[in-house]
């Protein structure tokens, strides 16, 4: 472990905070031919795991039915550290930050995908939450769940 990761590092509550109130994350899987593919996503954390929704249909769902080994990323950047002489090199960055590493399954269980989307609603259209979803919406929208195996979180100040 990097000497920074030992010294700076997020208690679980932080953690669990940071995942809560961040807004986007970044999820990683693994192309068929080996490469990397990320892209940015909307989630919400409940029940130790990671959902998160989308089409049926994609890159994305392709790499995750073949390899279900991913990595989840969200990252808060709270300001600039400017050294004190102005050295620009000697800049850093205040941040929070969360990875985790663990396995996808599309959701299936029609009652799992509903408190997963219940819980999306909440997060990004409070506004909406007392709105039925409709049972073809349900059915045709992707859930993945992304089950922890490794989860680390790391500041600066």
């Amino acid at each position: 472990m990097q000497q920074r990761m030992k010294t700076h590092q997020l208690t679980d509550k932080e953690t669990d905070s940071l995942l809560l109130n961040c807004m986007t994350g970044t999820l990683a899987t693994v192309n068929s031919d080996g490469t990397p593919y990320a892209v940015p996503v909307h989630y919400v954390f409940r029940d130790n795991a990671i959902y998160i929704h989308g089409l049926p249909v994609g890159q994305k769902i392709s790499n995750l039915k073949a390899n279900p080994n991913i990595c989840f990323n969200i990252y808060e950047m709270r300001g600039l550290l400017m050294d004190k002489d102005g050295k620009p090199c000697d800049t850093n960055t205040a941040y929070a930050s969360v990875v985790i590493q663990g396995k996808a399954q599309v959701v299936e269980d029609l009652n799992e995908k509903k408190a997963a989307l219940s819980a999306v609603i909440l997060k990004y259209t409070p506004h909406l939450a007392e709105k039925e979803i409709p049972l073809n919406m349900l059915k045709g929208t992707a859930v993945i769940k992304l089950s922890v195996c490794q989860m680390t979180g790391k500041y600066y100040a």
